[in-house]
């Protein structure tokens, strides 16, 4: 079995997210993961540069995990300006497809006064669910 979503009936599919996940396996918790490479230097100063590289380095620590993008099950957002990133939602969303794909885990976005690297405009938290081999159709 795959993760399943959980759409209560009656309820509108929300857009880019799910409201609930159903998983059962091995879980692959990331710390809050923010925009830079591996040598810890950001990529940009603005919110989707970081974003993506986000994304990227989520998808490598998954993968150090034996994880893929689709076994994501929760994420939570914590970005520094609600309205560069509502500015920026095309963007972002063009970005989590070309990593992430067209699978939306549970999610929220935070806004929050300030991350502990200065120069963070976002931080993500993410949870992952590599399915049991044995967990039915």
């Amino acid at each position: 079995m795959s993760n399943m979503i959980l759409l209560p009936d009656g309820w509108q599919r929300p857009r880019g997210f799910s409201h609930g996940i159903k998983a059962r396996g091995e879980t692959i918790f990331t710390g809050g993961i923010v925009g830079w490479d591996a040598q810890e230097r950001f990529v940009g100063p603005d919110m989707v540069s970081q974003f993506e590289q986000i994304l990227r380095n989520t998808v490598a620590v998954l993968a150090a995990g034996g994880a893929r993008p689709e076994h994501i099950v929760r994420m939570t957002w914590y970005v520094t300006d609600r309205d560069e990133y509502s500015a920026n939602l095309a963007a972002i969303g063009a970005a989590y497809r070309t990593h992430i794909g067209l699978h939306f885990p549970a999610m929220a976005v935070v806004q929050v006064a300030g991350l502990i690297e200065p120069a963070a405009r976002i931080e993500i938290e993410t949870t992952a669910v590599i399915p049991d081999l044995d967990a039915g159709a």
